[in-house]
């Protein structure tokens, strides 16, 4: 019974493949497996970064509470935004003014800019108009 085992046995180890030690690995072998590595660790980075960014959501409220903040003006909307490759440009609406009638209240429009993370980096006015007038509208170039 133990030639039946011993036999077994060692007809296993000749059918296994062999394998090299590993100070004979080729860089054939280990150019995959850095590969691999570098794409696991390129996927947690983008997920880590995809958890830390805030929304767009996030963004455009905290935008507007930080220029209200530093302002003491009630920003009222966000008109516009888009992301840079600094982080994120939006024009904000702001009361400036307040008059009777509502249609009277001194606006302005501010420039606002935010790190990726959604801090403000600055703010300029660029803008200021009555609430109630329109832009004027330019008619064929002139």
């Amino acid at each position: 019974m133990s030639n039946t085992r011993n036999t077994s046995q060692s007809q296993r180890s000749q059918d296994a493949p062999a394998r090299k030690p590993s100070s004979e690995h080729s860089p054939e072998d280990t150019e995959g497996d850095d590969i691999e590595q570098e794409d696991t660790g390129r996927r947690a980075e983008h997920r880590e970064a995809h958890r830390r960014r805030p929304s767009t959501m996030d963004v455009l409220r905290g935008a507007r509470a930080q220029l209200q903040e530093l302002t003491g003006m009630s920003a009222e909307n966000v008109s516009s935004f888009e992301q840079t490759e600094d982080g994120w440009s939006l024009e904000v609406e702001v009361l400036e003014l307040s008059r009777v009638p509502d249609t009277m209240s001194l606006m302005a429009s501010y420039q606002v800019e935010l790190d990726p993370d959604g801090e403000l980096t600055g703010y300029r006015r660029v803008r200021r108009y009555e609430r109630g007038r329109a832009d004027a509208h330019r008619q064929g170039g002139r």
